[in-house]
């Protein structure tokens, strides 16, 4: 196939497109001087030029306190950016795979959300996502809406890096244990939307990997599999640590499309997270 992958160097776009790449696909990752999602002639011209099958939108705003203070660009980059390329998708007939996030629900569930859950963002990155994601299923036919949740990965920023540095600097690390997610690894997440696009099985899912934990227990299962044993950490609340945009108190999401479609579910977290370590840290 050939794809078009947006945040092409991105966390995760780094590795969609080096998994796509190594299956043997013709990949195009522009950068975003060559790809500006919210320039509409610009867009309509790339995707003529190189006419692919599937593009794969990793590209958003993703800076959620920024967002607060910086609603225009929010909407511009994850609302408008995505219309454009849901207008494109239906007009050059391709399949549209956008990356959305948990932050489209509000965090206030007691149990695994499911993908048709009401949504009720309640930041202004989680509101611009979902404009998003409404952009995609009102102007496009062929799409797959990918919901994910704490992502970290070899390229970019995280959680996993800033703790193991955080680790070798400090004796003494204070971690939110009141906030309960999954851990996603980038390289499953991109795995899991490698099977999903040669596929006619549209719709939302739910994909980030299996189980859930705290901030606070994700970080103990950190230190634990980098042998940091000289860290201590303290539990804290939510309110001790006060945030531009609040954060969801519940962010775990049922994987029901997943498993009624027949696709391959991504690992448990702590499996995943012992793999990156494994190589992150040797």
């Amino acid at each position: 196939m050939k794809i078009l992958v947006t945040g092409a160097n991105g966390q995760l776009g780094r590795d969609v497109v080096n998994l796509l790449l190594r299956q043997g696909h013709e990949v195009f990752g522009p950068t975003r001087n060559e790809l500006d999602i919210t320039d509409q002639i610009q867009c309509g011209f790339i995707i003529s030029k190189i006419k692919p099958d599937v593009v794969v939108h990793c590209a958003a705003y993703t800076a959620v306190d920024k967002a607060e203070s910086d609603c225009v660009t929010a909407f511009q980059v994850n609302a408008n950016g995505t219309r454009n390329l849901a207008v494109l998708a239906e007009k050059c007939n391709f399949k549209l795979c956008y990356v959305s996030t948990d932050y489209v629900f509000d965090g206030k569930s007691s149990v695994p959300y499911l993908e048709y859950d009401s949504t009720n963002p309640v930041t202004i990155y989680g509101k611009s996502k979902r404009a998003g994601e409404i952009m995609v299923q009102t102007l496009s036919s062929r799409y797959f809406i990918v919901r994910t949740s704490w992502v970290y990965g070899l390229y970019g920023n995280n959680f996993v890096k800033t703790m193991l540095k955080l680790g070798t600097e400090r004796n003494e690390i204070k971690v939110v244990s009141d906030q309960l997610g999954s851990p996603t690894l980038t390289i499953d997440l991109a795995r899991f939307i490698a099977e999903l696009i040669p596929t006619e099985k549209y719709g939302i899912y739910h994909a980030s990997n299996q189980g859930q934990c705290s901030w606070f227990e994700f970080a103990q299962a950190i230190f634990d599999e980098a042998g940091m044993k000289q860290v201590s950490l303290l539990p804290c609340s939510t309110e001790e640590f006060p945030r531009p945009a609040p954060r969801p108190a519940y962010s775990v999401m049922e994987h029901l499309a997943i498993r009624t479609n027949g696709l391959t579910d991504l690992p448990e977290w702590r499996s995943s997270l012992k793999t990156f370590i494994g190589h992150y840290c040797n």
